[in-house]
């Protein structure tokens, strides 16, 4: 019988010659060269592994900051921050709707002193930090840039990554704010802001990897997540800006799944994709703006909270398909997180995973070890041609933002999960100690418990620090915002990054720009 792959095309139980396209060597390219299929740099690991980034953020900046000197002891090559669901929404800690999320599923960042906090004695000079945040993306990065300045490191000597992804939001995760038309003018003001500020920040990491946690085929994955960024450029030339001179800080955020080799071949196609999307569609000469660097994280949704310790195993095969399809940074998930935050040695075994994979297997010996083999050159066709194929829908129904207003990615996202759950639930998808291999009894396990304690901390802080600032120059600095919010042809990262210093909180700058773009509402598609 012929197995489909998660992607719908067929995988064959034996390939051979005549199973690879021809032309071949044009396709495929060398490392570090046009087309990128076998990796965006021509030695990849072979002189120093990819960077290892454990994605942490918990309770107070207070409780985060002890995890992150925990995890550069251990040996992380790389910060990523996750940030609470109010931080997400740009509520602060006491508001109304932050009740009972405060410090849940990340820190809680409500001003310029928590983020002090955060990073007290960390060299932001010497530290790659990455941050999972998109609708209030530009604030918490200027945060961060002020911590910098006030550790004496100037803004080009910064290393990182923001989200900054709002457009998957309106697909796939529901943190969005306003519009998508203000939205993606914060995005492209961003751009041009990183660039003369930040200059060595990527501005933006557009991501699937959500998508994926909803759902999506490696297919939809990447054709979705290649038709935002489509979407992201264009919007950055109508504003005025030149591909060159922002292309080359772009990111993508990809998820790593069980099924090694159609995710080693999907990262390669992806590759491949988007360099002819940027020659050919955009007419980028910089080799950089042709690049399809990316991060990836081991699959959440395929953690189990049955048998706990079995994602061990499925993340080290997770990790090690997107080092062998050539990621640029990795965050491998903790065994524990399908029930709760991660603890400290779950957290450490995942890291460890890496540095096992780096440091004690031959894979970083050779670049794309895979190249030429008839599976993995076969499936890479085969997927290009299912995502491609997608990309032209989206095109056909006026580009990504339209598709979105008309529920289309959501839609066939939805499908692909429904089937998923169907095949679980009837046995003709094995979920190891779920629905084959169970136990009768499962062994108990103690979770990291946030202490609820938290949110009356956060809002007494808040409360201090409203009394202590000077309140006229933050309501001056407030209106600067929403009249820089107003123009049109005005950079808005300025006025808020002058409303953060003056101790404005991510609640008020957010509820500033709400006063002038209004919040969004999704369409009632049903």
């Amino acid at each position: 019988m012929t197995r489909k792959a998660e992607s719908g095309f067929d995988i064959k139980a034996v390939y051979g010659p005549r199973d690879v396209a021809p032309d071949l060597a044009e396709r495929v390219g060398q490392p570090g060269e046009y087309p990128f299929t076998r990796g965006v740099y021509p030695t990849m690991y072979t002189h120093r592994p990819w960077t290892m980034r454990q994605y942490a953020g918990f309770g107070t900046a207070r409780d985060s900051n002890a995890r992150y000197h925990h995890l550069l002891r251990a040996g992380t090559t790389g910060l990523s921050v996750a940030f609470d669901l109010p931080t997400q929404m740009g509520m602060d800690s006491d508001a109304p709707l932050s009740h009972g999320e405060v410090g849940k599923v990340g820190v809680a960042i409500d001003s310029l002193e928590d983020m002090r906090t955060l990073f007290d004695g960390i060299p932001l000079d010497e530290v790659s930090t990455s941050m999972t945040i998109n609708a209030p993306a530009a604030l918490l990065l200027l945060l961060y840039q002020l911590v910098a300045e006030e550790q004496g490191v100037p803004g080009a000597k910064l290393n990182g990554t923001i989200q900054n992804d709002v457009l998957k939001e309106y697909i796939a995760r529901g943190t969005y704010i306003y519009p998508p038309a203000q939205s993606l003018r914060l995005v492209t003001d961003t751009f041009a802001y990183c660039r003369r500020e930040i200059p060595k920040w990527n501005t933006i990491s557009i991501s699937g990897y959500h998508m994926a946690e909803a759902g999506a085929t490696p297919a939809q994955e990447v054709a979705f997540t290649l038709a935002d960024g489509i979407a992201y450029v264009e919007a950055a030339i109508a504003a005025g800006l030149a591909v060159d001179d922002f292309a080359p800080r772009l990111a993508f955020f990809f998820v790593a799944r069980t099924a090694l080799l159609e995710e080693v071949a999907k990262f390669r196609a992806a590759r491949r994709i988007w360099a002819g999307v940027m020659r050919e569609r955009f007419g980028a000469q910089n080799p950089r703006s042709l690049m399809l660097r990316f991060h990836t994280q081991t699959a959440g949704v395929q953690l189990t909270a049955q048998q706990p310790e079995v994602n061990l195993v499925r993340v080290a095969l997770q990790a090690l398909g997107a080092v062998l399809g050539g990621t640029q940074s990795l965050h491998t998930n903790s065994f524990d997180e399908a029930i709760a935050l991660p603890t400290e040695k779950a957290a450490r075994l995942a890291l460890r995973t890496q540095q096992v994979i780096a440091y004690e297997t031959d894979v970083t010996e050779t670049v794309d070890p895979f190249a030429g083999s008839y599976a993995i050159e076969a499936m890479t066709d085969a997927t290009q041609a299912e995502v491609e194929t997608l990309m032209r829908h989206v095109d056909d129904l006026g580009g990504a933002v339209v598709a979105i207003e008309r529920g289309f990615q959501k839609a066939e996202i939805e499908r692909s999960a429904y089937r998923i759950a169907q095949e679980i639930d009837r046995g003709h998808r094995v979920v190891v100690g779920v629905n084959r291999f169970a136990l009768d009894e499962e062994e108990p396990y103690e979770p990291l418990r946030v202490d609820p304690a938290i949110e009356v901390d956060q809002t007494e802080r808040l409360a201090k620090l409203r009394a202590a600032r000077d309140g006229d120059a933050v309501a001056a600095a407030l209106q600067t915002v929403r009249e820089a919010a107003a123009d049109t042809s005005s950079n808005v990262l300025y006025p808020l990054k002058d409303a953060l210093r003056a101790l404005a909180t991510v609640g008020e700058v957010c509820d500033a720009l709400r006063a002038v773009w209004g919040t969004y509402r999704p369409p009632d598609l049903f």
